[in-house]
């Protein structure tokens, strides 16, 4: 979850597969290490076991996650710890990540700051998408705007709406980089169009005071609507103010606009 002024959400990410290269010919070993590597989450448990046995990085992943999702057996934290350590210390990058989240949340394992940062940025290194919320508190580590900068502009080019949202925010605090309200802008339009809630209701602030764009209440209203949608704090308080402000037709078409929005973001 991603809060308004982005410092909650100490880690955000996903991973429920793996994908690994596997020789066309080779031995009975190689053949063996091939079976490994097309299993996944989904593989049986009886599977999973016989590679993990084998000390295959993908498979200790993959068991581990079951463990931790008690999906097919039941719930185990340490063991999903447990083999997540075994993967990961093999350069599995999904089980530094979920090893990570295992000691920033204490599932399994003692909750360790130091450790889940350890953890976390090796994913990160890796090319794993990982938002660090950390460095704007100081939880675990030094508390360092321009780290936070680049740990979450890291993660937004890949893609990741929460860091998108968070870039946006430093952008216009001028924390940790010049304030740029057209670069927050741009940060928070990428988040708002993937459904971040945050980012929706900061595009909405933006067109109803015209803020780096032309002032839009149609827009305003469009983005406000989105995000009242999803519950987003003050969202819905906001929406009843902006309807005082507007005409029904120009409310009219802000909701076909959010309507048009819905069916174009499934």
């Amino acid at each position: 979850m991603v809060s308004r002024d982005g410092a909650f959400g100490i880690l955000i990410g996903a991973a429920v597969g793996t994908l690994f290269l596997v020789p066309a010919h080779g031995s009975a070993q190689d053949s063996l290490s091939a079976s490994c590597a097309d299993l996944s989450f989904l593989s049986p448990l009886e599977d999973l076991t016989r590679c993990v046995e084998q000390g295959h990085a993908g498979a200790q992943y993959s068991l581990g996650l079951k463990n931790d999702a008690a999906f097919g057996i039941p719930e185990d934290n340490a063991e999903a710890a447990r083999l997540y350590r075994l993967a990961a210390e093999q350069g599995h990058i999904e089980a530094h990540y979920r090893l990570g989240v295992m000691y920033d949340n204490g599932l399994g394992v003692p909750q360790d700051d130091a450790e889940a940062v350890r953890w976390s940025r090796l994913a990160a290194e890796q090319g794993y998408t990982v938002q660090f919320n950390r460095y704007r508190s100081g939880n675990g580590v030094p508390e360092d705007d321009a780290e936070a900068v680049r740990w979450y502009r890291l993660a937004a080019e890949q893609g990741h709406a929460g860091a998108q949202y968070n870039l946006g925010l430093m952008y216009v605090a001028g924390e940790g980089v010049p304030a740029d309200h057209a670069e927050a802008l741009r940060w928070f339009r990428l988040a708002g169009e993937q459904g971040d809630a945050g980012a929706q209701f900061q595009l909405a602030a933006m067109y109803l005071q015209g803020e780096v764009v032309p002032e839009d209440r149609v827009l305003a209203y469009m983005w406000i609507s989105l995000c009242a949608a999803q519950g987003y704090d003050d969202a819905q308080i906001n929406k009843e103010i902006m309807e005082t402000m507007m005409t029904r037709e120009q409310i009219a078409e802000a909701q076909r606009l959010s309507r048009e929005w819905i069916e174009t973001h499934p």
